[in-house]
């Protein structure tokens, strides 16, 4: 019976792995009845390994588990320095907002902080996607070298939505405006529904190693609001971001 508890709270330590869910989401996912998994989240949850988004809310990794996978997950301490001016971000811009950086010819998104609206995103948390079709993606290829830009715009660019911009001319005009503007809005391009604004993040040495955004429903984001002034909210967090990192340039 031991055994079996430890497989079934692994079993929904895995489930929130990706992405906060709620008591029935997860019994339907691991097929165990909600009883259940109600005792293993309060076990879980009075040891720190779960936590609550919110007060009746759904569930999230908590920050022991995170703890036991700091030395091992790429971006921990990038994520700690973020976190706090990622909550900012969310109560500025009233969407979510998250930090992602480069992998290779994707873009890695790391970490989210949920809005308090009551229609919400989905949590991209841990999610790799193509740079071209997300505003992070376009902040870290417009400052990537220009060898991996000519690179990446050379090969078949996927299209996600009838709105994904996949002509390299256009990408590569866009990435110069991005480096002139400081930040990149695409509106609907990975996900129809979905709007998202992103800003670099600078290392000590003022390389840019990580990208912030925002990004909300499009019947909402950016509504009547400026998306200039959004723009420079992000970008302003991304500067918050990037002073911590210079007052601390052993961050990883």
């Amino acid at each position: 019976m031991g055994v079996q508890s430890i497989e079934r709270a692994f079993s929904v330590l895995r489930r929130l792995s990706s992405g906060p869910a709620g008591v029935t989401e997860i019994a339907e996912r691991v097929d165990l009845p909600k009883s259940t998994v109600s005792r293993i989240l309060s076990t879980l949850e009075g040891i720190g390994a779960v936590a609550q988004t919110s007060p009746g809310g759904p569930y999230r990794i908590g920050e022991a588990m995170l703890d036991l996978v700091s030395a091992l997950l790429p971006g921990r301490g990038l994520i700690d320095s973020a976190y706090p001016h990622l909550l900012e971000l969310m109560e500025a811009t009233g969407e979510a907002a998250g930090i992602s950086v480069l992998d290779g010819d994707l873009v890695h998104y790391l970490e989210q902080v949920e809005s308090n609206n009551p229609v919400q995103v989905r949590n991209w948390s841990g999610t790799r996607v193509p740079l071209h079709v997300v505003p992070s993606g376009l902040v870290l290829l417009a400052w990537a070298p220009p060898a991996h830009q000519r690179a990446y715009l050379q090969r078949t660019l996927e299209s996600f939505t009838a709105k994904t911009v996949v002509n390299p001319a256009a990408i590569a005009q866009r990435l110069g405006e991005v480096r002139e503007q400081g930040y990149a809005w695409v509106f609907e391009e990975f996900s129809e529904g979905i709007n998202s604004v992103a800003a670099p993040i600078r290392d000590s040495t003022g390389n840019v190693i990580a990208a912030i955004h925002s990004h909300g429903p499009a019947y909402r984001f950016p509504l009547h609001r400026s998306t200039a002034l959004l723009g420079d909210a992000v970008v302003a967090a991304a500067g918050r971001v990037t002073a911590d990192l210079r007052s601390n340039p052993t961050v990883p």
